[in-house]
């Protein structure tokens, strides 16, 4: 029987840039199916205790340039720790992709595509003209999405908060095995012994 991973992600966190691809991999590896539930940090922290990263003390922003640095050398990706547009607001990109998937597209390419944008490409996920260029390049139709997005997206972001947050989501990326949670990319060792019946 196939094995689902709820996977809570937001679209500009480094982390979850970090285990995107690889969490596609593990479910690959071994039949599980991955349900995509973008959400935004700035309505999951609040009502969880975290600290957008302006507001965190200097040693535990520093101490993250570090980490984001070892992690990217460890998994060999490309990975800008200090990109030109972050902060920035990840609801445009949560409303589109959300969007995407209530249409029935498969949104695994699309939430990388916008990952990389930020992380890698200098380019800003806020930018709804860097949206639709981001979602057509994916083979979808960009502008219908960000039309459909900026009427119905809210209240589907809305919901996918809520949804995380019941789940006790307080952080991204966060997955969630059978109802047995998992936070960070460094977890995901742990998710696929999950998997296997290991753990």
């Amino acid at each position: 029987m196939s094995q689902t991973i709820t996977y809570y992600l937001s679209l500009v966190s480094p982390w979850t840039y970090l285990g995107h691809e690889r969490l596609g991999e593990i479910a690959n590896r071994h039949g599980a199916t991955i349900d995509y539930v973008p959400v935004t940090i700035s309505a999951v922290f609040p009502r969880t205790g975290g600290l957008p990263l302006p507001k965190r003390a200097p040693e535990r922003q520093a101490y993250r340039l570090v980490e984001l640095k070892r992690w990217k050398q460890v998994h060999g990706v490309p990975l800008n720790v200090e990109p030109k547009h972050f902060p920035t607001d990840d609801r445009p990109a949560a409303r589109l992709a959300l969007t995407a998937k209530a249409r029935g597209h498969d949104i695994a390419e699309l939430s990388l595509a916008i990952l990389r944008a930020c992380w890698v490409e200098e380019r800003d996920i806020a930018d709804l003209t860097t949206l639709r260029e981001i979602a057509d390049a994916c083979g979808l139709d960009g502008q219908a999405l960000l039309d459909e997005s900026e009427s119905q997206g809210q209240q589907r972001l809305d919901a996918a908060c809520e949804q995380a947050i019941a789940a006790g989501c307080f952080g991204v990326p966060w997955y969630d095995v059978e109802g047995e949670p998992f936070w960070g990319q460094d977890r995901l060792e742990l998710v696929e012994k999950k998997l296997t019946g290991a753990l």
